[in-house]
């Protein structure tokens, strides 16, 4: 038997709410990887749909953290990051990149989650924005939404109406920043479709879905840890993506059945099995 794959996934955690850690660990895990995480920062529930909810920025945690790593000689096969709480950890999480990446052996892959819709979080800045796209040319693989992609490289945001052209135009942008591949979500040209947009030595590929009526807390989340666990596995890229498309599609329709309130996130432990069949398990 081959030796188990350690991931470390470097997003937040929400007590309440499936998103970020609390979808990255399982559906990892359940992937067949170790999973080891760095908590940037803990709320007591997510942002989306609460009020009142507690925040505790880590960012003072992140260095003697990986220093005591370090110490153990703690070595991964990919590194995952997304929600950062505060300007000072995109500085700190590409100094965790430059310490543990091994050359080849360690995939570090960004998802630069700041914005959706054509606007930046309200935490977000853009000078936050500007420092997320320094972070994506540390990464082998970067996985931002249309909005951040937008925000990142200057590059003028249309929420739809767009064709090929225009994403291709994207993409060559976001390659500029120095990532060898990207997958850029929330694509849609027809009605019914959505999905994402694979980049690699040049070639576009496409990975589409149903679209599904509503917006759903954590996808994004899900269908990143989703494309990690596809490529650890020995997938391509574009098959990757395709699986986490599917398994997001999967996810919602599962959430929608159980008449699940949306502002808990996705019901995707239900839809777990589905994953396992795609990945081969």
């Amino acid at each position: 038997m081959s030796k188990q794959k350690r991931v470390c996934a470097i997003h937040d955690i929400s007590c309440v709410g499936r998103c970020s850690l609390t979808v990255a660990l399982p559906i990892i895990s359940a992937a067949g990887f170790d999973c080891s995480v760095l908590p940037t920062a803990v709320l007591s529930t997510h942002t989306g749909g609460f009020e009142g909810f507690t925040y505790r920025d880590l960012t003072a945690d992140i260095e003697p953290i990986s220093a005591h790593w370090q110490g153990l000689d703690m070595q991964f096969d990919a590194m995952y990051s997304g929600f950062l709480g505060s300007f000072e950890q995109i500085d700190l999480v590409a100094d965790l990149f430059k310490k543990f990446k091994r050359g080849d052996n360690t995939l570090i892959m960004v998802d630069p989650v700041m914005a959706d819709n054509g606007k930046l979080y309200a935490i977000y800045s853009p000078e936050m924005a500007k420092g997320m796209a320094k972070l994506c040319a540390c990464a082998d693989i970067i996985i931002p939404n249309i909005t951040e992609a937008c925000f990142m490289v200057d590059y003028e945001y249309q929420e739809s109406g767009y064709d090929e052209s225009y994403i291709k135009g994207l993409l060559e942008k976001l390659s500029a920043l120095g990532p060898k591949q990207i997958v850029l979500t929330g694509i849609s040209y027809e009605a019914g479709k959505l999905g994402a947009a694979t980049y690699q030595n040049g070639k576009i590929e496409y990975a589409f879905g149903e679209q599904i009526d509503g917006y759903f807390h954590g996808t994004g989340d899900v269908f990143g840890s989703t494309l990690l666990s596809g490529l650890l596995n020995g997938f391509s890229l574009q098959q990757s993506a395709q699986i986490a498309v599917d398994y997001v599609a999967e996810c919602i329709r599962q959430t929608i059945a159980a008449g699940q309130e949306k502002r808990y996130g996705v019901c995707f432990e239900r839809a777990i099995p589905m994953l396992l069949k795609s990945l081969k398990i």
